[in-house]
């Protein structure tokens, strides 16, 4: 059984957290430096951003987690280190200071950053604000969550108790995510923690796995980041008989595992830039698996699906346009269209084509700020889910003055 508790990364047995604002931003009232840490080595995983344009803190991140091990978690916002010529120098110097500040190897660190592409890291802030740093350090999650946020305008935390060998393990989680957000992966940064005992290789088994079908099915805005990261550490101090093989104990982590993503992939597509709503398209009905994901992302990544839902404007043929141009096999006569909230229920398409329907009560349903889009394509047994919001006349506001 899965419980929801508090503490997002510090849930989990033997970790602390904080975060601090050092000055690399101009607001004094946002943190923007955070750090997590076990107080044992853990393993690690890491799953990183697709894009060829890859931020130096990912560089640096996949060379001293390639052993499988880590023990701290740094990370800046205000600035994402990338596109410069000493960034990978930036995101070492980085590492070092928790190396001497904590008394662990510089290699034992993941380090990200993120923010505005293509401005020189100040290292003088980090390095001034160390000590007040590590003096941080608690049971602060929300600190160290708050620190790694950019435009979110929610702080995104959970975590989760489960059992494994009867042991009672802990996997927590915090996220930022609100703006170039597309797959593979979802722009963002993730980080999670949990006390369960896992091989090296499983984790990354664990991770690889999940993030197909969680943040690589989010889309806010069609643009893939530089600086994606999801990594995991698992210092084994629940003591569980350690997971080194598929079974059922790997099964109850990849479930507790999937309660912790699944959450935080809502809570970044319901605070896309400018959102005013939570879109999910729940696709059922396709002859592959490969068919249903490519639908999905297809739909919840339409600009006119996203703009119609901003209006409230049950507009089903830009779902079906969507799905026409998705590339998918998929029999345009079978397709079944439905719009779903707390309000209610409304069927707008049968079999590829219209049907009579209440507009006041579609538009009731699509008022409401989550809203699922419900596509059955009546072809076979495989199913997806994809996550996505609105689009509003803010998210050209806040991107066309990001930098300046």
């Amino acid at each position: 059984m899965i419980k929801t508790v508090s503490g997002g990364v510090c849930a989990a047995k033997g970790y602390k957290a904080g975060g601090i604002h050092c000055g690399i931003r101009k607001n004094k009232t946002k943190r923007d430096l955070a750090l997590i840490v076990s107080e044992v080595r853990a393993k690690a995983a890491a799953v990183y951003t697709t894009n060829l344009v890859k931020g130096a803190p990912l560089v640096v991140t996949k060379e001293n987690i390639s052993d499988g091990f880590a023990q701290a978690v740094i990370c800046n916002s205000g600035n994402a280190n990338t596109c410069n010529a000493d960034g990978i120098e930036k995101a070492q110097a980085m590492c070092k200071l928790v190396s001497d500040s904590l008394g662990i190897s510089e290699k034992d660190v993941v380090v990200a950053s993120t923010g505005v592409i293509g401005q020189t890291l100040d290292i003088n802030p980090i390095e001034n604000g160390m000590d007040e740093l590590v003096k941080s350090l608690g049971n602060n999650s929300k600190e160290a969550a708050e620190g790694i946020m950019t435009t979110d305008t929610v702080l995104k935390e959970i975590a989760v108790e489960f059992t494994v060998g009867g042991k009672q393990c802990t996997i927590g989680g915090i996220a930022k995510g609100s703006g170039m957000i597309h797959p593979n992966m979802a722009t963002m940064l993730v980080f999670i923690t949990t006390d369960c005992a896992i091989s090296s290789e499983m984790l990354s088994k664990a991770l690889k796995s999940d993030i197909a079908d969680t943040f690589n099915m989010v889309s806010v805005d069609g643009d893939t980041s530089t600086n994606d990261m999801v990594t995991v550490l698992a210092n084994g101090l629940a003591e569980n008989e350690e997971i080194v093989s598929e079974g059922e104990a790997f099964d109850e982590f990849m479930k507790a595992l999937n309660t912790v993503t699944v959450y935080l992939c809502r809570c970044i597509a319901g605070d896309g830039e400018g959102a005013t709503k939570l879109l999910e398209c729940k696709l059922s009905g396709a002859k592959t698996k490969e068919i249903a994901k490519t639908v999905a992302k297809s739909v919840i990544c339409s600009s006119l699906t996203k703009a119609a839902m901003f209006g409230a404007d049950a507009n089903w043929g830009r779902v079906l346009c969507a799905i026409g141009y998705s590339g998918a096999d998929v029999d345009v006569t079978k397709i079944d269209v439905a719009f779903s909230s707390p309000k209610g229920t409304v069927e707008v398409c049968k079999n590829g084509a219209g049907i009579p329907f209440s507009e006041e009560k579609a538009k009731e349903i699509l008022l409401e700020k989550e809203i699922e889009i419900i596509v059955a394509l009546n072809d076979g047994e495989f199913s997806s889910t994809a996550w996505g919001c609105d689009l509003t006349y803010d998210y050209v506001k806040i991107n066309g003055d990001y930098r300046t």
